[in-house]
């Protein structure tokens, strides 16, 4: 791949110029031109102007101004190149105009027959927190199975744990899914942008991707534009009320003739979480993380960027039943290395995209064991390799993409067999917009091959042996527009996506002493698929916008867990098994600018699943939930999020009371000492409400944190 890379033909480029414009015809300073293909972005000049050297092909440019709708435009530089004007309308809305994992080439959001959202910018930043899962609730259709503040597993549309895939800037982030306790490896203070696409997404991305898939975008390099050198910095330090949690973090970077390079680093911790009824005991937590990146890019088009990236931390967890007095308790302990390699190159009017990762992450659960000490109850450790290859044509890419991976297990309780997956996949997509192009036709389809080769242990009762699985994903969607200017598009989906069952729910053989079962898994189960339907409509004014979108999705092969009438060691015995299940809902979404700069925004979400073999609600879906919020600029803001009590639980289930809280927020620039400062400060559960979060883990036996104040303070962080 580096001698692919690094083989660029230099050849000439093309200047790109043009001005940002107002409906008047007016100027538009400061505002933000990128190419998003390349990542790189220019900065308008007081009188709207922008220059940017591009090569021949193809490209996408992203153009945003705080205060006005983004815009998206296509061009093809090559032979001449005239200059462009580029026309923002007034909007108080807040808008990611460009969606890249939808189609894993740029394609403008309101083209995508898949609802997709984008959480960047202010709204990005104060939503920031130790946890991705909790972080990406802000967006319609997420929610988070919760284990206290500091970890979370992300919900989509009722889709949860391997059937969620989540990925860092296009590569999938590998972890052990069936645990709730293990969140996302990704740290959201290093974030530019994260990408949410709800729906089935297979045929790009292959297993995994039956719910839906996060994508997180990390910030743009700095960009020299082949001139002299520049260094800079920028900081960011922050407290919480609630469970006394600190954080500061770091950034140096800077470029030089074609090189960025970026050095980020935060650290993290807190004591135990608080709840209107008390103190929870060892609920604790500590966490480094940190990255480098260095990133070059030729006249030729070509580029290379290299990532190192570390995550790890220490959370305590709740005991359920914990002796009176008794000091400490579980421990989880996580860790998460990887190297990314990403690069392209031009070639005429194609364009070969790579990306490459290694990955080791470690999973560790420190608990007493039978004489009361504390040793490690497991140890995993998860190595995977990636290979990503994509060629882009005008609409069309063609990817082949591999993966090698091998889990090793340890500790005294067996959780899995060591084991390796060896998978491959090839695929094609188009995109195309016929005639007058108020119609945008998207199609896809992808093969996958995988091999899992598990090790014989005798503790599980497992044999040595392997399993070959074949699967197929397919989408096809389309998108029209009455008027092209008109803001109103209605748009269908179709799909079929697949997962390949968890070496926890194959092998399981054990007791799990947080659900207080003996947990059995089945090694002949087939991999799930999904059959998926997706209907919408987006409508957006110069003072309004709406969406409304609703789905179907008709699984064979569902896996899920049933209790028996055996028992093991005091534990009921519970089963793994596979049967036929749906999920059904929607989502709506009204936001509308009631004053200047005051935009009033509201969302209802509700999800219905059945195992149509046991004709019973699927266990653990969210219940309806509404929002209301008021947001004036970046200043301040107010929400209520209210939650219905669950009617249709499954009898596994937990029920809980509904409930609403109230959440308030607010921002300002300062300068101190000089510098140009932001200053973010946000009141959580404003009221201290007491509340039970069904898809809290600690639901049973603790109320949900109460009242937090947090407060941030942020300088020379700022992306477009």
């Amino acid at each position: 791949m580096f001698a692919l890379l690094l083989s660029a033909v230099l050849v000439a480029a093309d200047t790109v110029s043009g001005r940002v414009v107002d409906n008047s015809g007016q100027a538009i300073p400061q505002a933000i031109i990128e190419v998003t293909e390349l990542g790189r972005s220019v900065t308008a000049t007081d009188a709207g102007a922008f220059r940017i050297e591009l090569a021949p092909g193809r490209y996408t440019l992203a153009v945003r101004r705080h205060g006005f709708a983004p815009a998206v435009r296509e061009i093809s530089v090559g032979g001449g190149q005239r200059a462009l004007e580029i026309v923002l309308t007034p909007s108080a809305f807040n808008l990611e105009p460009v969606t890249v994992t939808a189609t894993r080439q740029p394609l403008a959001s309101e083209g995508s027959p898949l609802p997709a959202s984008a959480l960047a910018g202010d709204e990005l930043r104060q939503a920031q927190g130790v946890s991705l899962a909790h972080v990406v609730e802000a967006l319609p259709g997420a929610r988070t199975i919760s284990t206290g503040a500091q970890i979370g597993k992300p919900v989509i549309r009722g889709f949860s744990g391997p059937r969620v895939l989540v990925l860092e800037n296009g590569s999938r982030l590998e972890d052990y899914s069936w645990s709730d306790e293990d969140g996302p490896s990704v740290e959201t203070a290093f974030v530019r942008r994260v990408e949410l696409i709800r729906g089935p997404a297979s045929v790009l991305y292959g297993s995994d991707a039956l719910g839906g898939v996060i994508n997180v975008i990390p910030d743009q390099l700095p960009d020299a534009a082949g001139g002299s050198g520049f260094m800079r910095t920028g900081f960011m330090v922050s407290a919480a009320s609630n469970n006394i949690e600190v954080g500061a973090g770091a950034r140096i970077e800077g470029a030089r003739g074609n090189m960025g390079w970026r050095v980020n680093a935060i650290g993290r911790g807190s004591g135990n979480l608080h709840t209107p009824a008390g103190e929870l005991d060892n609920t604790g937590f500590g966490a480094f993380n940190g990255e480098g990146a260095a990133g070059w890019h030729w006249p030729s088009g070509s580029a290379l960027t290299v990532r190192v990236v570390h995550y790890g931390g220490e959370f305590k967890l709740l005991e359920a039943n914990a002796p009176p007095g008794e000091e400490g308790g579980p421990e989880r302990k996580a860790g998460d290395e990887r190297i990314q390699i990403t690069g392209q190159r031009p070639f005429g009017t194609w364009r070969l995209e790579a990306k490459a990762q290694v990955q080791r992450h470690s999973l560790i659960e420190v608990a007493d064991d039978t004489s009361g000490t504390e040793s490690e109850q497991f140890n995993l450790l998860l190595q995977t390799g990636s290979l990503d290859l994509l060629l882009h044509h005008g609409g069309t890419t063609f990817g082949i993409t591999t993966v090698g991976q091998s889990n090793d297990a340890s500790g005294r309780e067996p959780i899995v067999p060591d084991a390796n997956v060896l998978s491959g996949a090839a695929f094609a997509f188009e995109q195309w917009r016929p005639g007058s192009g108020r119609w945008t036709l998207l199609a896809g389809l992808r093969a996958d091959t995988r091999r899992l080769s598990a090790e014989r242990d005798d503790s599980l009762g497992v044999v040595a042996q392997d399993r070959n699985s074949q699967a197929w994903s397919g989408n096809a969607g389309v998108v029209f527009t009455p008027k092209p200017a008109g803001g109103l598009s209605l748009s269908l989906n179709v799909g079929r996506a697949w997962r390949a069952p968890t070496l926890f729910e194959l092998f399981a053989n054990g007791p799990h002493i947080g659900e207080a079962r003996y947990e059995l898994g089945d090694s002949t189960m087939q991999p799930e698929a999904s059959r998926g339907v997706d209907l919408g409509v987006r409508w957006s004014g110069r003072r309004a916008r709406l969406e409304l979108a609703a789905y179907h999705n008709r699984m064979s092969d569902y896996i899920y867990i049933t209790p028996t009438a055996v028992f093991i060691d005091s534990l009921r015995v519970y089963q793994y098994g596979q049967a036929e299940a749906e999920m059904l809902g929607g989502e709506a979404v009204l936001e509308a600018e009631i004053g200047s700069g005051m935009v009033a925004r509201s969302r209802v979400e509700v999800v219905r699943g059945t195992n149509l073999t046991s004709h019973e609600p699927l266990p653990l879906l969210p219940p309806v939930r509404a929002a209301v919020g008021f947001d004036w600029r970046d200043r301040f803001s107010v929400h209520v999020d209210a939650y219905a009590r669950p009617k249709r639980i499954n009898p596994l289930d937990i029920p809980t009371a509904g409930y609403a809280l109230l959440h308030l927020g607010g921002g300002t620039d300062v300068r101190l000492f000089g510098r140009a400062m932001r200053l973010d400060i946000s009141l959580r559960n404003a009221l201290n409400q007491r509340y039970k979060s069904f898809l809290s883990r600690y639901k049973e036996f603790a109320f949900d944190p109460g009242r937090n104040l947090i407060v941030r303070v942020s300088s020379g962080l700022s992306t477009p």
